[in-house]
């Protein structure tokens, strides 16, 4: 059997940019392909923070859609916008290369660095970092794809906005005014996309297994499990870091308040081929050190 697997994406620059990855990937297989955008909830509606909007996967929701009607055959996203538990019939099929894992500051100038500033980000989890380390700064909330928040950031009296590196890197709009955050733990499996599919589309499901990378596999893996135990998503300001380094898996997950003046942190290191339930493990401890109780505080404050 052989047919057009037709490749189901946002219509942002950035996922049309992972679509085309995918794509030129499957092509130099041998496979036929065809990029089909859909706009999603979540670029639709840009006056709400995400956590107000009540549904988890916004920016996977309508190509889920597309996907069961039949409209699509694949879906590419960016990984940490995907809910850890996929609607039923649809399968992680690959997960290609990571790239940068981390968050940027885009600023003005850095001089509020050491008095009082305001930084703009639609995350609670880059807010709850941020205000843990800077508790006099105030922290608003900014929505859109990655060129129109730069563009608020420059239309605002802001003095930065806080940014996924790989976004910025694989469309290169990377500015030279930014600095790496590399005491901010990033999201779970940021900076890796991922390629679902129908679990009865054994064609097209075959075709995107051969792009998988196992070592972003595992560590998106371990990171989307402790992000799960925790119940996460976009509800809570959850982070969480794994790297296979000489064959040990290296692991930093941390949960903080909303306003970043509680963080709970856990570090291990386990041999790489242990992974399986190891992200569990991570996140049991937090919750067992206080984390249960957060939780509850932080579904309280967002209710």
């Amino acid at each position: 059997m052989s047919k057009t697997i037709r490749i189901g994406t946002r219509d942002s620059q950035l996922a049309l940019w992972q679509a085309h990855t995918v794509q030129d990937q499957l092509e130099a297989l041998g496979f036929t392909t065809e990029i089909i955008s859909v706009k999603s909830t979540g670029d639709l509606l840009l006056d709400k923070p995400l956590y107000e909007l009540g549904i988890t996967g916004i920016f996977t929701k309508t190509l889920d859609i597309a996907m069961i009607n039949g409209t699509v055959d694949i879906a590419v996203h960016s990984m940490k916008d995907v809910p850890t538990r996929l609607p039923k019939g649809i399968v992680q099929s690959a997960v290609l290369p990571r790239a940068n894992t981390q968050d940027i500051l885009v600023y003005k100038d850095l001089d509020f660095l050491k008095s009082n500033g305001t930084i703009a980000t639609g995350s609670l989890r880059r807010q709850a970092q941020w205000l843990h380390k800077y508790p006099s700064h105030k922290v608003v909330d900014i929505r859109g794809n990655v060129n129109t928040r730069l563009q608020k950031l420059e239309d605002n009296p802001w003095n930065g906005a806080i940014f996924a590196k790989a976004g910025l890197e694989r469309i290169e709009v990377l500015p030279p005014n930014h600095i790496d955050l590399d005491w901010m733990v990033p999201a779970p499996a940021q900076g890796a996309m991922v390629v679902v599919s129908m679990e009865n589309d054994a064609f097209s499901t075959e075709a995107v297994r051969k792009l998988n990378d196992s070592t972003t596999d595992i560590c998106t893996y371990v990171e989307r499990e402790f992000l799960q135990i925790l119940e996460g998503g976009c509800t809570a300001p959850i982070g969480a870091l794994a790297k296979i380094e000489q064959d040990n898996l290296n692991f930093e997950g941390i949960l903080l308040s909303l306003d970043g003046k509680q963080k709970l942190m856990v570090k291990k290191s386990i041999p790489a081929n242990e992974y399986i339930n190891f992200g569990k493990l991570c996140a049991q401890e937090v919750l067992n050190n206080g984390g249960k109780e957060l939780m509850v505080e932080i579904k309280k404050e967002l209710a």
